[in-house]
């Protein structure tokens, strides 16, 4: 009876306190956007089951409140809902913050249109699809899918991308906000990411990308992963290929855990083996390749400040065609002038000598602040190991084991940048850059090195702006600075050091003499200043034009200065030239476009003027204990790049689809108007596909690929035969004939579990099984192409 007559008394003297609170508090305030300071009309304030909606000026005022705490949930469309909780006794005033920006890509919208990485500039974006098409194949391979993008290959497997005529250190690639330093400065060097870590890829053509290097004179290639959202959710894709040529396949796996917190982690890994692949006629023997790649990433991303981390590791053995292995020279000629490989075996997955190893490391800490109407501050650092191994075939199965080339580059890079964007018609982004790298040449590989140690210092600062003068028309401009030195340890065989002339130029740099060799110290200093302006202009709705002038300047690459010896993964001898200067890029572009419902196209001109361009063109040949090899030397000349690419497509009815696109680029010395070595040709590429929604989200397609013949190349060069006893023609730079493709594919989609879905598909290339060479593949000296390719994916989202 007590107990009952105590809760009575406590249940009764709680109700008289709150009849006796006086509910009479009011709290006041605005709701603004924190990123501009804009105050946000129509946005929502709920809490206990009632909800009050700011005014034109975002304001708001709650009344009838009691002295206590309430939770407030502010909203408004497009922004990240708030929960605040304030003590009401103590809390009269309040402005709250919404942010509508809180996407991590660092992207520019223009006009309502698809956000882009330049304002100005040619570029164009894959999509996740298309990536998913590719799973198996290599980034090069699917960036082929965008007009103006070509490849350099070594074969099958190793493919390097061209963008407008121009590869190598001229093509920056950006893999999840770092640049990839994995020597990108060799033919055969195919770039070490894995295409499946990406949800979208954007290539600009050209160095207007200024926030990413001053020395892009090719372009950009950004590599951006899926974002994790804001939210409880767990949320996964694993794809599964496998493909007739070559017999093997791959798997990978994304999986995505995101918390409402802002807490996110997210893990991929992707495994690849295949065996030789095969032309029409005979096995490519050696063409093998097997691929690991994993990557891990987590952190932070709340409303006004976020971190993550990030680490990918990437580990790729691939075989060199055996029949790129030359004997002697009488072989080096027979080779080169004949039409089939000196070397065919069964299949097998075996890789064997000659073959490339490759390891690299990438880890990324990032951390980034909102300052509330002013911008956006962003710090990283970034550390990448690249370990590349080359195995040649030697005379001992012992010296088989050990590497020819055993290069090892680590790269230290610290950036910030700060953004101001809190004005609706200025941008302004600015930012610096420090780095350190190391390369370290093992020479217990009993070869002379092909690349020395040497120590490279780079700094950099840049100021990019645009400013929207009306709905229609936008302008930007940058400029940016980069300040690099490079200090080399170097040995030079007497005999060479003497036929390079560096005796009467370079004798300050020796500080060693042993005997038949100089151990030098070249220390070199580099100042490079780009800058870039343009326009935005859109009309009639569905027209846009694009204008840009980028100037670029770029430092020669370590191969280009010090190269000295056989690079047996380009079955070549390279020599490079102390005396190379930086090149600096002049590029006009223009772009015109009509995005229609029903039609619409794209012409795209563009002229690079490139003084100092720097070029590796074969001279000679040498013979080594380990074969005949064409020797390629650099130098510089001031060239002339004019080109164009052009898209169209048309919907001809809601289920057909015709998409059309042509590119073409020439280049010529300007002193002695003589071709430019390993151009693309001129190709066309004509599309046709059917959709329908109702039969499985079914997908089909059927493509024409029309390339042209090179007809424009530097001359071939003489060679002592010894079998002929006088020199013979080498026709080392004359381009293989036109050739015509044509691919298939299809694609369904199905439901799964718990709401997943599975998407089947299906592609053939080459499906006439074509005999055909590529003018820019390295072995065609040695081998026909790859024929024709039946390729089945499943791709589980879940």
């Amino acid at each position: 009876m007590k107990r009952l007559t105590l809760t009575i008394v406590v249940l009764l003297s709680g109700t008289l306190i709150s009849i006796a609170q006086e509910c009479n508090k009011t709290l006041t305030g605005k709701v603004i956007d924190f990123h501009d300071g804009v105050p946000l009309k129509g946005a929502t304030i709920t809490y206990n089951n009632k909800t009050i909606v700011t005014d034109d000026a975002g304001n708001y005022s709650i009344s009838s409140l009691c002295p206590t705490s309430y939770a407030f949930t502010i909203s408004h469309k497009d922004c990240n809902s708030q929960v605040v909780t304030i003590d009401i006794e103590k809390v009269s005033a309040k402005t709250f913050y919404l942010e509508h920006h809180l996407n991590e890509l660092q992207e520019v919208e223009v006009s309502g249109k698809t956000p882009s990485k330049t304002t100005s500039s040619q570029e164009e974006t894959i999509s996740e699809n298309i990536l998913e098409k590719y799973s198996s194949a290599s980034l090069g391979d699917a960036l082929r899918e965008i007009t103006g993008v070509s490849s350099l290959n070594t074969g099958s497997t190793i493919v390097k991308p061209i963008i407008q005529g121009l590869s190598g250190s001229r093509v920056l690639i950006m893999n999840n906000g770092v640049r990839m330093q994995d020597m990108e400065w060799g033919d055969e060097h195919a770039p070490n990411v894995d295409i499946n870590s990406a949800g979208k890829v954007t290539v600009v053509k050209g160095a207007a990308a200024l926030r990413y290097g001053g020395d892009a004179i090719g372009g950009v290639i950004v590599m951006e992963p899926n974002n994790a959202p804001a939210k409880d959710t767990l949320m996964g894709k694993t794809s599964v290929t496998g493909s007739s040529n070559g017999r093997g396949g791959a798997i990978t796996s994304e999986l995505i855990k995101g918390y409402e917190s802002g807490w996110f982690v997210k893990g991929q890994g992707t495994f690849k083996r295949f065996g030789d692949v095969e032309a029409p006629d005979y096995v490519l023997s050696n063409t093998g390749i097997s691929e690991i790649a994993a990557s891990l990433a987590f952190g932070v991303n709340k409303f006004t400040h976020g971190w993550d981390a990030f680490y990918s590791y990437f580990d790729t053995e691939i075989g060199v065609l055996t029949a790129s292995h030359i004997g002697n020279v009488d072989d080096l000629i027979v080779s080169i002038n004949s039409n089939e490989p000196n070397v065919i075996r069964d299949f097998t997955y075996d890789i064997i000598n000659p073959k490339q190893e490759v390891k690299h490391h990438l880890g990324r800490l990032r951390y980034f602040k909102r300052f509330e109407e002013l911008g956006k501050l962003t710090v990283q650092y970034d550390f990448q190991l690249n370990q590349r191994l080359e195995f040649d075939i030697r005379q001992t199965a012992a010296l088989r084991e050990i590497p020819s080339l055993d290069l090892e580059l680590t790269t230290h890079t610290f950036s910030s940048d700060f953004k101001f964007d809190s004005k609706s018609d200025i941008t302004l982004d600015t930012g610096v850059l420090l780095r350190y790298q190391e390369n370290f040449a093992d020479p217990s590989t009993g070869v002379r090195r092909l690349i020395p140690d040497y120590d490279k210092y780079d700094a950099g600062a840049f100021i990019a702006g645009e400013y929207v003068i009306n709905e229609d028309l936008v302008v930007d401009a940058g400029v940016r600075y980069d300040y690099s030195q490079i200090n080399a340890k170097k040995f030079y065989l007497k005999t060479r050091w003497e036929e390079r002339g560096y005796d009467q130029e370079f004798s300050d740099l020796i500080i060693g003499d042993f005997g038949t060799q100089y151990l030098t110290n070249p220390k070199f200093d580099y100042h490079s200043f780009s800058a870039t302006t343009g326009l935005n202009y859109q009309f009639k709705d569905d027209y846009e034009l694009r204008f840009n002038y980028a100037l670029a300047q770029r430092a020669p690459n370590p191969a280009e200065l010090f190269s000295d010896g056989l690079h047996h993964s380009a079955a070549r001898i390279e020599l490079g030239d102390l005396r190379i200067e930086q090149e600096t890029s002049h590029k006009v572009s223009l772009s015109a476009q009509k995005n229609g419902e029903r039609w619409g196209w794209e012409i795209a001109p563009y002229a690079n003027f490139v003084n100092d361009y720097i070029l590796l063109e074969p001279t000679n040949v040498e013979l080594s204990i380990r074969g005949a090899f064409p020797v390629w030397e650099y130098r510089q000349t001031n060239v002339r790049l004019l080109g164009a690419d052009a898209k169209l497509y048309t919907q001809l009815h809601s289920n057909w689809r015709t998409d059309h696109s042509f590119s073409i680029v020439k280049g010529i010395e300007t002193e002695n108007d003589t071709p430019l070595i390993n151009l693309p040709a001129a190709n066309l590429s004509n599309k046709v596909t059917f959709t329908k929604q109702d039969w499985l989200g079914l997908e089909m397609s059927l493509e024409s690929q029309y390339v042209f013949r090179q007809n424009e190349f530097p001359p071939n060069i003489r060679v002592f035969s010894p079998q002929a006893g006088q020199d013979v023609l080498l026709e080392i730079n004359t381009p293989p004939d036109a050739y015509h493709l044509l691919h298939a594919n299809a694609d369904i989609e199905v439901s799964a579990w718990n709401n997943s879905t599975m998407k089947i598909g299906a592609t053939v290339s080459n499906i006439l099984n074509k005999n055909y060479r590529n003018y820019l593949n390295r072995q065609r000296f040695f081998a026909d192409e790859v024929g024709r390719n039946f390729i089945l994916r499943l791709t589980f989202n879940y």
